[in-house]
């Protein structure tokens, strides 16, 4: 076999050799930002700020003293923070490295969507916070997995008060030994899919020990520099922390890193042991004999009749758009689109009755699905503050009504642009008493919008739709109940699919706006502008480009994927079988690089969309007219 050109072979471990100086070059930046707390003898705490009001929550085997309880305290008040995560100094290397990799300290406090990271030793907490998170103050030690998921959690309640502080008095309590089934469990707490992790750290060890066997001294540089970057990242002179394990993880690197990456491989597939898996086992067995039982009925009845003319504007003919089954769950019944030729409204033809939409709604944001539909949420940050700066030059609202806000992500999100704004959210499900539970939201209505309409009157200077129209069955009815909740010159702000998009046609059945069987409606612009005038509004702005998610290619392999190799476990399927599940792994793998490439034409897609203002959904702006 002829052997690769000299320049690929210095290209390759060039990108290698970058790729891990930046790693640990960016692991160093990141702990030295980490505040240290003061080393503050016990016997010198008299001028320390009382810690009432305050819970120390621990893993077991951790100790820490008054002294350390008492300056975490004082950290804490200084900074204006709710929730602290304390870092014992004699951290496992790499359990500090795994931390550095996941949490920027100069930006985690801001952000208000970021995830909740610690190192699962101690947290410091107010007992407001802890009561808002219906979280009890005392009860047994916990272990590094449980309070993983307790950080996770309690950041949502103090959104822009959570921090980090290293302890120079704290210790783990004990060397570091994770099993396979424990790193899997303590991955799981933190919302991070072990299978995908241990492949991801597999396939890198791979790729070092290509390069350092085939690429000379390139190969042997970039396979040193991954060997030594513990010690470059954590020790040395002035580090803050100091791992009792350092010489050893150092010294044993690619051997101690293989291993963890076997086990944790070995362990992800396996359901967790515990008291908590045999709930949720309880809970799936639960779930899916409800299910069972419902769709003995059959899905037909979930289905009104089919109408001949457009909702919209009454007129016909029709035209089917797409025909699609669920290909966002996969439950049984079948979906059409229909377009009307007179004003190109689009439709859900026939539409699903509201015992239907309650079927398919369901473990889709919540149950089943809401943790995974939390995190695509959490992810949308640059979203949430284009659609609140859209509004930056036309005034400054004291009270803002966000519609259909599920658990409140763009109003946390949009604290950050209008602080002095007051965020109210509605929405159908719980989550919006969730997310007033969090403060995400100061009231949280929950119902049909168009039922508060009467109370809310006049109540608002800004009323926000963010892809909400699309779900509701009658989105004219929900455009009256905004026109009655405004103050006069009060503002409503529209974002919604463009059903005009040329990724539409593109993609066919798989483009993932249509997302069937939720989507009742897509309006085209040409149709909300008319709608709005005929309410009373003015058009201040109108954005494409801006509004783009960039999502075309890589919803369509998802949807493909899940088209061809369904959840083997899903409640509303039949039972798992070896058979179902080995074809699920094999398409899930066959489609990794689909996924790659899709990720890449997206990213193209979206400059192009931006430079275009073409893309696949709009945002509007309108002002309500003063009469």
């Amino acid at each position: 076999m002829t052997p690769p050109p000299l320049s690929r072979v210095r290209w390759t471990s060039a990108v290698v050799l970058a790729a891990l100086g930046a790693g640990t070059v960016r692991a160093g930046r990141r702990l030295r930002a980490i505040p240290v707390l003061p080393v503050t003898p016990a016997a010198t705490t008299a001028g320390v700020p009382r810690a009432a009001g305050w819970r120390l929550l621990t893993a077991r085997g951790v100790e820490p003293d008054a002294a350390t309880f008492l300056a975490a305290c004082a950290h804490a008040e200084r900074e204006g923070l709710r929730v602290l995560d304390l870092l014992p100094a004699d951290l496992a290397t790499e359990r500090a490295l795994g931390l550095l990799r996941l949490v920027d300290p100069a930006r985690y406090r801001q952000d208000r969507l970021g995830e909740g990271r610690g190192a699962g030793f101690a947290v410091l907490v107010t007992e407001e916070v802890l009561a808002r998170a219906g979280v009890a103050a005392g009860g047994p030690r916990h272990a590094p997995a449980e309070l993983l998921a307790l950080t996770r959690r309690l950041k949502e309640y103090a959104a822009d008060s959570t921090g980090l502080a290293i302890a120079p008095g704290l210790s783990c309590g004990g060397p570091e030994g994770l099993s396979g089934p424990a790193r899997a469990t303590e991955l799981r707490a933190q919302g991070l899919p072990p299978g995908a992790l241990a492949a991801a750290q597999l396939g890198g060890l791979a790729l070092l020990a290509g390069v350092a066997v085939r690429q000379g001294r390139w190969g042997a540089a970039a396979a040193g520099l991954y060997w030594l970057q513990p010690y470059l990242a954590l020790g040395g002179p002035g580090s803050p922390l100091r791992p009792a394990d350092l010489a050893r993880a150092t010294a044993a690197r690619p051997v101690r890193s293989l291993g963890a990456a076997l086990r944790t491989a070995a362990a992800a597939g396996r359901a967790p042991a515990g008291g908590d898996a045999s709930a949720e086992a309880a809970q799936d067995a639960a779930r899916a004999a409800a299910y069972r039982e419902e769709l003995a009925a059959g899905t037909e009845r979930f289905l009104e009749t089919r109408r001949p003319d457009c909702p919209w504007c009454g007129s016909g003919p029709l035209t089917v758009r797409v025909r699609v089954p669920d290909l966002l769950q996969g439950k049984p019944g079948r979906f059409t689109l229909e377009q009307c030729e007179a004003c190109g409204h689009v439709f859900q033809n026939p539409r699903l009755t509201p015992a239907g939409l309650e079927f398919y709604y369901r473990d889709f944001y919540d149950g089943r699905g809401g943790e995974g539909a939390g995190t695509v949420f959490g992810r949308l940050g640059a979203a949430y503050r284009g659609r609140a700066e859209m509004l930056l030059p036309y005034g400054d609202p004291a009270s803002w009504l966000d519609v259909g806000t599920g658990h409140g992500h763009f109003c946390n999100a949009a604290r950050a642009v209008w602080p002095r704004t007051r965020f109210d959210g509605l929405d159908m499900g719980d989550g919006v008493r969730e997310a007033e539970r969090r403060g995400w939201v100061e009231t949280g209505y929950q119902g049909q919008f168009p039922e508060f309409a009467s109370k809310l009157a006049g109540q608002y200077e800004v009323v926000s739709m963010y892809h909400y129209l699309e779900h509701t069955r009658d989105p004219l009815a929900e455009l009256d109940a905004a026109a009655a909740v405004l103050a006069p010159g009060g503002y409503l702000t529209i974002e919604l699919p463009d059903p005009e998009s040329r990724m539409a046609r593109l993609l066919g059945p798989a483009w993932l706006p249509w997302f069937q069987p939720q989507h009742q409606h897509l309006v085209p612009a040409a149709n909300l502008r008319e709608a709005l005038a005929d309410r009373g509004f003015t058009v201040l702005a109108e954005e494409h480009g801006p509004a783009h998610q960039g999502n075309d290619f890589f919803g369509a392999v998802a949807l493909t994927a899940t088209r061809l190799a369904p959840d083997p476990d899903r409640p509303w399927g039949p039972p798992a079988t070896p058979g179902a599940r080995a074809l699920a792994g094999a398409v899930r793998l066959a489609a990794l690089p689909a996924f790659a490439g899709a990720a890449v034409l997206d990213t193209l897609r979206t400059v192009a969309a931006r430079r275009t203002d073409g893309g696949n959904a709009y945002r509007m702006l309108a002002r309500k007219d003063v009469r």
